[in-house]
């Protein structure tokens, strides 16, 4: 049997996406039909007709780039909440919601990690060094589309060199 070969091929295929060279995830792949042929049927040959078969339905698929979506915990005193707020929200943060604990505010948000690029530096800023915060990955979410023509854009470019 040479399913194992297209496997393999499918699998290295996804390991360079159309969009930009990113692997691909969340693919379901089914194998309808194939014909062995005593001369010229080899793993090798099935490996790359695997390949082949998957590049040719990415092409007519409608893929998108994800992004690691981070759960942000910020700590501030409460006359440094609208400045971090702000922050948040410019570096494309959904703010989850607030707390009282005590004279400190507690924000939790939702930020892209390409976004949280020296926040540290950035909260240090804005807080005078009175602010901490914690990140934990909560999940992968789609580019928006403007910026996703960017990092394929860039992509292309790094190519060509």
């Amino acid at each position: 049997s040479f399913i194992p070969s297209v496997e393999t091929g499918i699998k290295k295929a996804m390991q360079k996406g159309a969009l930009a060279g990113y692997p691909v995830v969340d693919v379901k792949v089914t194998l309808y039909d194939g014909k062995y042929h005593p001369v010229d049927s080899s793993n090798l040959a099935f490996e790359i007709a695997g390949s082949m078969a998957f590049k040719e339905a990415e092409a007519q698929a409608d893929p998108y780039l994800l992004e690691p979506i981070y759960e942000v915990e910020v700590i501030v005193p409460e006359e440094y909440m609208g400045d971090v707020i702000g922050d948040l929200n410019a570096r494309r943060g959904k703010i989850l919601g607030m707390e009282v604990e005590g004279k400190l505010q507690k924000i939790k948000a939702l930020v892209p990690l390409a976004e949280l690029h020296k926040y540290s530096s950035t909260l240090r800023s804005i807080t005078k060094g009175r602010g901490i915060f914690s990140l934990k990955f909560s999940h992968y979410d789609e580019v928006p589309k403007e910026i996703a023509q960017k990092v394929i854009q860039e992509a292309k470019k790094e190519e060509e060199k």
